[in-house]
């Protein structure tokens, strides 16, 4: 039969063939082809990228939802490090004022403690200084009396020998010194 529909098509189309124009027998059986091809179409391949694009549009959303959770998740880490990191500073600063203020009670102790220590020395030094004093002027006196009999034994061209006495003399010498040079004072 196709055999058939050929010749007479090209009985009929070789007198009168316009070449933009098919055949009849052309648009059916592409016709007929694109029915089968649109019926398979809608059937087959429709249903499963329908399929494919409701999994894709799921994928998308859960991704959504995924992310929106991350954000949230990072946003409530970033107020809980800030806190911590106000909360790190706050007691930084404490930590600073209380070694300032360590340091202040450190530095008076040492004020105190060098003050103590100063006034220690100081004592120590005026007692050295008066036991020295006294050491010389007994050193003095003995010496001074000694010279002072000597002295007088020239002048008179004796010898005093009378200790006791001489010493009484020179004692009372001084004694009148040292009343004379505190009155000056």
């Amino acid at each position: 039969m196709l055999n058939a529909l050929v010749a007479y098509a090209a009985e009929e189309g070789a007198a009168e063939h316009n070449p933009l124009i098919p055949a009849w027998y052309d648009i059916i059986w592409s016709a007929v082809c694109f029915v089968v091809i649109l019926f398979v179409f809608v059937k087959v391949a429709l249903p499963k990228m329908q399929v494919m694009l409701d999994q894709r549009a799921a994928a998308i959303e859960g991704n959504i939802a995924k992310a929106d959770e991350a954000q949230r998740k990072a946003e409530a880490a970033l107020e809980e490090y800030t806190a911590q990191l106000a909360a790190a500073r706050k007691e930084a600063g404490e930590i600073r004022d209380a070694a300032r203020e360590d340091g202040k009670k450190i530095v008076a102790e040492a004020k105190d403690t060098a003050s103590v220590e100063a006034n220690r020395l100081t004592a120590a030094a005026h007692s050295q200084i008066e036991a020295e004093r006294q050491t010389a002027l007994v050193s003095l006196r003995s010496e001074v009396g000694t010279l002072a009999l000597d002295l007088a034994g020239g002048v008179i061209g004796e010898t005093l020998s009378d200790d006791a006495k001489a010493q009484a003399v020179v004692d009372r010498f001084l004694a009148d010194l040292e009343a004379s040079e505190k009155a000056a004072q």
